[in-house]
């Protein structure tokens, strides 16, 4: 699914189009995404000129002056900006047209993503306000890594993919940003080190960093607002590389299940 670079990537994309743009209409196709959009939402935004675009964790936030539409690509959505007479496709649910002729069209095949709206201030909206720091955030440091970590049994990886504890990190990065870091994804929170809290802190930026430059992975159907894929996956270290050998020290990458998802990693490199 689209991770915090994927979005990213979508809100740089989009943001230059969007921004002070009047919003004319809004035309859903297909109401019944992950949750129901809304049926207000075409009256609360019509008229209104688009402030902002900004982003928390996974979600995209469309600023107007009455409110924010809270935007969630789900497991295979994506955004694009384009002239709103272009026909839709099958998949094609819902258009934001805008004043220069031009529409922000929300594709989901799979309607796991949402368009949600909320008058008041977004970072308090149900899906956002338990949300811990973001790996770009000043409030995250190896410091924080190593007070919320302390007596935590679960496996690293898990504790990364908990959003409670930090915000927008998925299986990919987290495995990427673990084999950097040279800690084992199985490895029990709470045996890190201040200094292995450290170097992941790092990483973490580092492995998000490379992934916005590189316009994010697609290993399936993800693509960007310009129809783009992303090409992060050309250097993935051990993600999805299982039985290949190590780039740092050439042993075969293991491959091992933790709950429902899969955790890549080098039996050497990382303790």
């Amino acid at each position: 699914m689209p991770e915090l670079p994927e979005v990213e990537t979508t809100r740089r994309g989009i943001e230059p189009f969007v921004l002070g743009r009047r919003v004319v209409r809004l035309l859903v196709r297909n109401p019944r995404l992950r949750w129901r959009v809304p049926a207000v939402l075409g009256r609360e935004l019509a008229g209104e000129t688009i402030r902002a675009v900004s982003r928390r964790a996974k979600y995209l936030l469309i600023v107007t002056g009455a409110g924010t539409v809270i935007l969630h690509l789900g497991m295979s959505g994506s955004l694009r900006v384009v002239p709103a007479t272009d026909p839709p496709g099958k998949f094609d649910h819902v258009d934001i047209v805008l004043d220069d002729g031009r529409c922000l069209r929300l594709r989901d095949p799979r309607r796991f993503g949402a368009v949600l709206w909320t008058r008041a201030a977004p970072l308090s909206h149900k899906l956002l306000a338990h949300l811990g720091p973001e790996p770009f955030d000043a409030a995250f440091s190896g410091a924080y890594l190593h007070r919320a970590t302390r007596n935590r049994a679960r496996a690293i990886r898990d504790f990364l993919l908990d959003s409670r504890m930090v915000a927008g990190i998925g299986n990919i990065y987290a495995n990427e940003a673990l084999h950097a870091a040279g800690i084992r994804p199985t490895r029990a929170a709470g045996r890190l080190t201040r200094a292995d809290c450290d170097a992941l802190a790092r990483t973490l930026r580092a492995t998000l960093e490379r992934a916005i430059r590189a316009g994010g992975t697609t290993l399936r159907d993800f693509r960007a607002s310009d129809g783009n894929p992303g090409y992060f996956q050309l250097s993935l270290a051990v993600y999805g590389r299982e039985g290949e050998p190590c780039l740092r020290c050439g042993t075969a990458i293991r491959l091992r299940r933790l709950g429902s998802r899969s955790a890549f990693y080098c039996p050497k490199c990382q303790a």
